[in-house]
């Protein structure tokens, strides 16, 4: 009777290698497309937090300045908005914000560093490190000038009608990376969907483009 070869050892199939090697290339796969995606939803749900604190200030805002008409950052009746800061300066200056509203606000409302020194870096940033811009519109009081030289919607464009209501959303912006990052604040506005349309004076909305969610919008409503 013949002894059995007990050292002799089966190895894998080119099949079987080739199998393996497609089931370890698919988990890469999955994982190389999946994870970009997560980090963006990551990124953005910290984005909405962040206008969360906008919201939340704004109404602080509001508590602190009682005997305003509005009570919420007004930059005046000239039809122009208060736009902070310039790409090229981050700081708030040995001089401080020379009377600019959205500079004002984020100093002493949304930055994380000390308010009460001028000449410190903005510290309220996006996700990604870059600090975020700031505009402020005049108050749209109940309705919202279109045309004219003070054109109320100078930094926004026209959106969607919804329900017979006129909405406004963020510009393109054409490539620009700085304007990317820019929250806005519209004083007597509200949110409908992702765009803000016309409420009453002492209500505002938020709006924000996301990474990857189109444009975010939140009020006090």
């Amino acid at each position: 009777m013949a002894k059995a070869n007990i050292n002799s050892k089966k190895g894998f199939t080119i099949i079987e290698v080739v199998l393996v090697l497609a089931i370890a290339g698919l988990i890469f796969l999955m994982v190389f497309v999946a994870l970009p995606a997560l980090q963006r939803s990551q990124r953005d749900t910290q984005r909405r937090n962040d206008m969360s604190r906008v919201d939340t200030s704004l109404v602080q805002y509001q508590t602190n300045h009682s005997n305003l008409t509005n009570n919420l950052p007004d930059v005046g009746s000239n039809g122009k908005s208060a736009v902070w800061p310039a790409p090229s300066d981050n700081t708030f200056g040995n001089g401080g914000c020379g009377g600019n509203i959205a500079c004002e606000f984020v100093r002493d409302y949304m930055n994380t560093g000390s308010s009460e020194n001028d000449g410190k870096p903005n510290n309220f940033a996006d996700p990604n490190g870059t600090p975020y811009s700031l505009v402020i519109t005049p108050n749209w009081d109940g309705g919202v000038k279109t045309d004219g030289a003070k054109n109320k919607t100078s930094k926004l464009d026209v959106g969607e009608t919804v329900d017979g209501v006129q909405t406004y959303t963020i510009k393109d912006d054409g490539g620009n990376a700085f304007d990317a990052y820019t929250v806005y604040i519209v004083p007597g506005g509200r949110c409908i969907g992702s765009g803000v349309a016309s409420s009453t004076k002492r209500h505002f909305a938020i709006l924000y483009r996301l990474e990857g969610a189109g444009t975010y919008c939140i009020d006090d409503q």
